[in-house]
């Protein structure tokens, strides 16, 4: 069993308006609902809980977390930034989805700014698998479209990918990396472009399944610890110690 944590800033949903009509319960709960199934455990935090609902207790116990951000990137506590930086370094898998590029986790993770072109005039979106072999594309077609979503342009301020899965083309002409994963420590980390939030593209069944199948790809698998620090010799060293002589 795999257990989720789903966050998300749940600032747009609450104010009148297309992004409350599209999710009135939260961006949160359609993607935890949208990706059930029987080895998955989720629960869902917003900012607004008690330690942002992620309390050491909480972090503790999971495996994944999924984070949604745009109008409150600098609410974030750095406290909990630090936090779920820690865990990720230890082997917990984050999942950043679409305006997450410029939360303080990701930017912390990356060393980059994340910065990037954008428009947003509703625009077919075409999503090309480049690595079909990958688990997080299992399922999925050589491409899928999404009617209407946000643009986002190259050049993307982050370190070249660990892999590329995904490229997005958008009706204006521009082309994005829109899937890309990378090693933080024993963590996974996988960026996921779509998610605009005045559009139902969490509903979108290709979207939920390349959200499922990353959540468990960057899901730990628990293997031999590293060990740091000073360290005794498994052999005996006999070369001479010059600063003894």
């Amino acid at each position: 069993m795999i257990n989720v944590t789903v966050w998300n800033e749940y600032l747009h949903e609450r104010e009148p308006g297309r992004v409350a009509e599209v999710y009135p319960n939260g961006i949160h709960q359609a993607i935890a609902e949208g990706i059930q199934a029987d080895d998955l455990r989720i629960r869902t935090a917003t900012m607004d809980q008690l330690e942002h609902g992620l309390t050491e207790e909480v972090l503790k116990e999971t495996d994944v977390l999924l984070w949604w951000g745009h109008m409150g990137h600098d609410q974030v506590s750095d406290e909990i930034v630090n936090r779920v930086h820690e865990r990720v370094l230890k082997g917990m898998g984050l999942i950043v989805l679409h305006s997450g590029h410029f939360s303080k986790i990701f930017k912390k993770l990356m060393g980059t700014s994340c910065d990037l072109r954008w428009r947003e005039v509703g625009e077919k979106e075409r999503l090309w698998v480049v690595d079909p072999a990958h688990p997080i594309v299992e399922g999925i077609g050589p491409y899928f479209e999404l009617p209407h979503e946000e643009m986002y342009g190259e050049h993307f301020d982050i370190p070249a990918p660990d892999e590329l899965v995904l490229v997005s083309w958008f009706e204006g002409g521009e082309v994005f990396r829109s899937g890309c994963t990378y090693h933080r420590g024993q963590g996974k980390v996988f960026y996921f472009r779509p998610g605009h939030e005045t559009y139902p593209t969490y509903y979108d069944e290709n979207v939920l399944r390349v959200i499922a199948n990353a959540v468990r790809w960057a899901a730990p698998r628990h293997g031999a610890l590293p060990i740091y620090g000073h360290n005794q010799p498994l052999e005996d060293i006999r070369t001479p110690n010059p600063l003894e002589a």
